[in-house]
């Protein structure tokens, strides 16, 4: 498996404790495909510990854009995201090749419902920039789920892309509110909401991402409404 390195340009505050990393990879040549990850090594870090410096990173931006490359995480204390938020722009990183079979599936007469929670969003921006830049026919349903409405990572831009995608269907949710105003859903991803936006819920193709505990849930929904196990692709985002 090939390496490249790869330049830290831009840093940004996308939700509360949640940054996304834009990288230069112009010239590189590096190539990936929607939904896919890789692994990212911090070459000089400030900081270390028994983790080592490297970390598997779904990537966030379209693939689309041979320049520059995005990923996003929440920014939980560890040695490997405080080195990446210190690290001066125009740093060097090595970034493997791509791995990953979370993508979209061809049939596009089949749609595609993403259950997805926090920063499990990252792969699905990828998908949608790439199936809307290629005019997909898939018709898409995201279910969005975050504890408040201040950890909802990349909601200006899901809602701009449901505006003009007719093909996309934007449905975040809080489990908590905390007082703020939330003209969305309200509680867990569960069996009521789905039917609420979904016509025939065994045609799908689903897609689960997120932290462990909530692809488990989503399975034994999933399960539960009788979903043949070959139509649901899951991927989970441990903390680190």
């Amino acid at each position: 498996m090939a390496d490249y390195t790869i330049t830290l340009k831009h840093r940004e505050e996308v939700a509360e404790e949640t940054m996304a990393f834009h990288f230069d990879i112009a010239g590189t040549g590096y190539t990936f495909k929607a939904g896919q990850n890789a692994a990212f090594t911090l070459l000089e870090p400030p900081e270390t510990d028994t983790a080592g410096n490297t970390r598997t990173l779904s990537f966030a931006s379209s693939p689309n854009d041979l320049s520059s490359l995005m990923v996003a995480m929440r920014m939980r204390r560890s040695a490997f995201k405080n080195s990446l938020k210190a690290l001066p722009l125009g740093s060097k990183l090595r970034v493997s090749s791509a791995i990953g079979s979370f993508r979209l599936h061809a049939d596009g007469s089949k749609p595609a419902v993403f259950l997805v929670g926090g920063i499990g969003i990252t792969p699905v921006l990828s998908i949608l920039a790439h199936a809307a830049e290629h005019a997909l026919p898939h018709q898409i349903y995201v279910f969005y789920s975050n504890r408040d409405a201040r950890k909802v990572a990349f909601l200006r831009e899901l809602q701009k892309w449901e505006k003009t995608n007719p093909a996309f269907t934007f449905i975040p949710t809080v489990t908590t509110p905390n007082g703020s105003v939330w003209p969305f859903e309200h509680g867990r991803i569960d069996a009521q909401m789905l039917a609420r936006y979904i016509p025939e819920v065994h045609t799908p193709v689903y897609y689960v991402c997120g932290p462990p505990e909530m692809v488990m849930a989503m399975q034994k929904l999933l399960y539960g409404l009788g979903v043949n196990e070959d139509n649901i692709r899951s991927e989970e985002f441990g903390g680190y």
